[in-house]
């Protein structure tokens, strides 16, 4: 047990040091926005250290560094891409004048206190699944994580095509103020957030064959407090309904996660 907090406390103060650097980044650029990549390459670090610090790898180690990374790179690249392409986002801007006006903070204070800080530590737990779960000797790689293993990387698969016709949607001028609802996003109005959930639920599957894993349900289960209740669909939601006439109608008859056929 000594050695899986000393593994866990390096990580932490490594993923600390990064986001006290990024913050600085933020300050100098006066926006934050960047810090949404950050979310998924900052796990990919998280997974390499406890990679690298982990006794005598096996199979559920070797897994686990292979969806985290592919995950967090996938996701970090295009939300790197989509901020470099779009600029600052409004969410932010939004929080930043709301801190400054009730609150009497500068950028800087709103940054750390209310971005970078809480995502510290929220990003720390999110992944425990791809941290403990490494901590693990060579051993039989059995059904239950055979079962992660495959919803993991559909999950990962079918977020990466949901993320991309959104994109090539939203490329596309003549689709200007309408609700995309083709593909993936015919069956659920966030498919993206799906495929989010079982790539991190399948990693937990995974570290439950291991000694330490099952004390990482905190992580999938915080995702899907966040995705769910505050900052995937409770944010989205009432920008679309205001900026997109037919979202309404759309919302109606399509299953908010959980992939469904359209109701009549």
């Amino acid at each position: 047990m000594q050695a899986v907090l000393t593994i866990l406390a390096l990580n932490f103060a490594i993923s600390a040091l990064l986001f006290v650097i990024l913050w600085r980044v933020a300050v100098r650029l006066n926006d934050p926005s960047f810090i949404d990549s950050w979310w998924a390459l900052g796990v990919v670090v998280l997974a390499w250290s406890t990679f690298l610090q982990a006794p005598d790898p096996g199979a559920h180690t070797l897994a686990l560094l292979a969806l985290a990374t592919a995950w967090g790179l996938r996701l970090g690249l295009f939300l790197l891409w989509r901020w470099q392409s779009h600029g600052h986002d409004r969410r932010y801007e939004k929080l930043a004048q709301r801190a400054k006006d009730k609150h009497g903070m500068s950028f800087a204070q709103f940054a750390l206190v209310w971005v970078f800080g809480p995502q510290t530590l929220l990003q720390f737990v999110m992944a425990l699944p791809a941290q403990l779960g490494q901590i693990a000797p060579p051993e039989r790689f059995g059904e239950l994580a055979l079962a992660g293993l495959i919803l993991s990387t559909l999950g990962i698969i079918y977020e990466a095509i949901a993320d991309t016709q959104l994109a090539v949607f939203k490329a596309n001028t003549a689709n200007k103020g309408k609700v995309m609802d083709r593909g993936l996003w015919r069956y659920s109005r966030h498919p993206n957030y799906f495929g989010e959930l079982c790539a991190w639920w399948g990693m937990y599957l995974i570290a439950c064959e291991t000694p330490y894993g099952a004390w990482s349900l905190p992580g999938p289960l915080l995702l899907t407090f966040l995705l769910t209740r505050v900052s995937g669909a409770p944010t989205t939601e009432p920008h679309l309904s205001k900026t997109r006439p037919d979202y309404e109608t759309y919302k109606r008859r399509t299953s908010s996660f959980i992939p469904l056929p359209p109701r009549s």
